[in-house]
């Protein structure tokens, strides 16, 4: 009795489904046993435990010989087409070569695939073309090589951003126009009340004279008043709380960018965080948030 009589099922499509059911231990042992007994039926009616690694062999053959298989599919289907194979072949080989020379230090860090059936499909169909590099290499680090080239390659398939340069994150370090504004701001302020001190320790060069008498511009008070000093000594505390106020109003959005760009590494690489809590903070890198 045909269930879906119009649901065509190719050998790639049963392999992905006996591969599902083995990792995602549906069935226990003793039932995966009966079910391969009834599958492949052996030559002898009482099958004894001995011939069952082989059954199991056979069938696990079975399986890697439909996963690497290429199989042609309709254009509305996530499937992979022999000439994509042999594009992700190409691809394979020279990102494997370009990263056999390229030190540790320079390997660009990999992003987080998104788990997407297009994306399964690519690394399944790149795995079988690494078993002949696999077979070859040497040591640890050639295939250490190996490995990274075929991720690198799955990311250029996929069209995955990579960074351009080294394996840290290369953050922003472009500071917003208002907080440029106030820093120019207080630099300002700063050197104001630098002029406002000097000329309280009575130094009456003319430049000291000139900056004072514009900073009392527009107001009715005179240098020659007898309470110049206390004026001088407001202006100066007024000057003083305006700085205070506006590095604090820095000291805020520094704090909230560092919160905003830990809670998004964490998102995305909480190793990469946990080191970067180990280090200096260098003020103002990173993009700050909206």
């Amino acid at each position: 009795m045909l269930l879906e009589p119009s649901l065509s099922v190719t050998e790639q499509n049963l392999a992905d489904r006996v591969r599902y059911i083995l990792r995602s231990n549906i069935f226990g042992d003793a039932e995966l046993e009966r079910l391969r007994r009834e599958a492949v039926p052996s030559s002898d009616g009482n099958a004894t435990a001995g011939n069952a690694a082989p059954l199991i062999a056979q069938q696990t053959a079975n399986v890697d010989a439909a996963v690497n298989i290429p199989f042609v599919v309709d254009s509305d289907d996530d499937g992979i087409v022999p000439r994509e194979l042999e594009k992700m072949r190409s691809i394979l080989e020279e990102s494997m070569l370009e990263t056999r020379s390229m030190p540790l230090e320079n390997r660009p860090r990999l992003p987080r695939i998104p788990l997407s059936k297009r994306n399964r499909a690519v690394v399944w169909a790149l795995n079988p073309m690494l078993v002949t590099y696999l077979k070859a290499s040497r040591d640890l680090c050639e295939t250490d090589s190996i490995l990274f080239g075929a991720v690198l390659a799955v990311c250029h398939i996929i069209g995955a951003k990579l960074p351009m340069a080294g394996r840290a994150i290369q953050q922003s370090s472009a500071i917003p126009a208002w907080r440029k504004r106030i820093e120019d701001r207080i630099a300002k302020a700063r050197a104001l009340i630098g002029r406002l001190t000097s000329f309280r320790s009575d130094n009456n060069r003319p430049r000291v004279v000139r900056t004072v008498r514009m900073a009392f511009a527009g107001t009715n008070i005179s240098l020659s008043q007898p309470d110049i000093t206390q004026k001088l000594t407001e202006r100066i505390d007024d000057l003083k709380q305006k700085i205070a106020a506006w590095g604090k109003r820095i000291r805020r959005f520094r704090e909230r960018s560092r919160r905003f760009n830990q809670n998004r590494l964490f998102q995305s690489d909480q190793k990469m965080l946990y080191k970067s809590l180990e280090r200096p903070e260098i003020c103002g890198a990173g993009p700050g948030p909206d």
